[in-house]
C-alpha cells in the first residue's frame, strides 16, 4: 500500500523547481557513447536531415529543440548550427573546466568546481534558488566527466550525476559536434534525469501550481482542430533549461573573441540578452539582479573573499 505524501508546497516546489532546472534526451540505463566513427557520421547525417528546419524555425536561429517525457525520466535535446570554428568548440569542450563556466550562467546553478586529477574527472555543483543563496542551503551534485571522442571531426563528451536530491536520479548532460561548411560547427546537447514517485510527485505539484503559467517552446495539440499551443508542465520545463545551457555554450565560445579578463562579463551579458529574445519562456528576474547575483557567485566560485 502506498502511503500519499504530505506536500508542503512551499518547500516542495523550491525542490521540484531545481529538479526542472537541472535537466532534458531520453534517460536510457546507463547506454554506451556510440563509436566515434559512428557518431561522427550520425550527426552530419542529422546536420543534413535537419536542414529545412535549421533554415527555417521560430528562433531566428539555426537551432531545432525537441523534448521527450516518460513515467520516469524527462529529457530535451537541442540542434544547433553554432558561428564558431570545430577546432574551438574541440578544445574548449573537452576541458571540464570549461563547463564550469557553463553552468555558473545558469540561474540555478550556485557553484561549480572542477577535479581534473581524479579518474574520472569530476564536476561538483550546486544548485539552487533563482535568488542569491548560501552554498549550505544549496544542493549538490558530482558529476563524472567522461570525454568519449576528441578527434579531429568528431567530439562526444558526457556528465553523469547517478544520484540528484529528493529522489531524482542519473542527470545526465551529452554534448556532441562536427565541423560543418563555413568553418561553423553543428552541436547536438543533450539534457535528461530520472526520477522516482515521490519526485514526480513534487515536480506535478509544483507545475501545477508555481509553475502553472510556464512554458516551453513545442507547439502541441491542434490534431482535432483546436488550436495548437506551447507545451507546458515537465516538457515544457525541460525545453526551458535545455535552452538556457544552449545559449551559455554559445555565451562562453562569443566570450573567447575578448581578453581574458573580459570574459565572464561578456559571457553574462550575451547570456541575458540571448535569454530575453524569449522571455515568454525565458525571463525569471531583470537584469540587473542577474548581473548582481552572478558576479557574486562567480567571485565564491573562483574563491575570492
Amino acid at each position: 500500500m502506498l502511503h500519499k505524501p504530505t506536500l508542503n508546497i512551499g518547500r516542495w516546489a523550491v525542490s521540484a523547481c531545481l529538479f526542472t532546472s537541472l535537466g532534458a534526451g531520453l534517460v536510457h540505463a546507463q547506454a554506451p557513447a556510440p563509436a566515434a566513427d559512428t557518431g561522427a557520421a550520425a550527426l552530419q547525417a542529422k546536420h543534413t536531415a535537419l536542414a529545412p528546419q535549421l533554415a527555417r524555425n521560430p528562433f531566428q536561429r539555426p537551432l531545432v529543440l525537441d523534448s521527450a517525457e516518460s513515467a520516469q525520466s524527462v529529457s530535451g535535446s537541442a540542434y544547433a548550427v553554432i558561428n564558431y570554428p570545430y577546432q574551438t568548440v574541440l578544445a574548449a569542450f573537452k576541458d571540464p573546466e570549461t563547463w564550469c563556466e557553463v553552468l555558473i550562467l545558469h540561474l540555478n546553478t550556485k557553484h561549480c568546481s572542477a577535479d581534473k586529477a581524479s579518474r574520472p574527472a569530476t564536476l561538483s555543483v550546486s544548485v539552487g534558488k533563482k535568488t542569491p543563496q548560501e552554498l549550505k542551503d544549496a544542493h549538490a551534485l558530482t558529476f563524472s566527466f567522461a570525454p568519449a571522442a576528441t578527434r579531429s571531426d568528431y567530439l562526444a563528451v558526457r556528465l553523469n550525476a547517478p544520484k540528484g536530491p529528493l529522489g531524482t536520479h542519473n542527470y545526465r548532460i551529452d554534448l556532441e559536434a562536427v565541423p560543418v561548411d563555413g568553418d561553423k560547427t553543428f552541436m547536438h546537447l543533450r539534457y535528461s534525469y530520472g526520477y522516482g514517485i515521490s519526485s514526480r510527485l513534487a515536480m506535478q505539484a509544483y507545475m501545477a501550481t508555481v509553475a502553472s503559467s510556464k512554458i516551453g517552446f513545442t507547439e502541441v495539440g491542434g490534431e482535432t482542430g483546436g488550436a495548437r499551443a506551447p507545451v507546458g508542465g515537465m516538457r515544457g520545463a525541460v525545453e526551458r533549461n535545455t535552452m538556457r545551457y544552449y545559449l551559455a555554450i554559445d555565451a562562453y565560445l562569443a566570450s573567447l573573441s575578448v581578453p581574458a579578463s573580459q570574459q565572464f562579463e561578456k559571457r553574462l551579458q550575451h547570456w541575458f540578452d540571448a535569454t530575453e529574445r524569449y522571455p515568454r519562456q525565458l525571463h525569471e528576474i531583470d537584469r540587473t539582479a542577474y548581473l548582481s547575483m552572478k558576479r557574486s557567485e562567480y567571485k565564491r566560485q573562483q574563491g575570492s573573499p
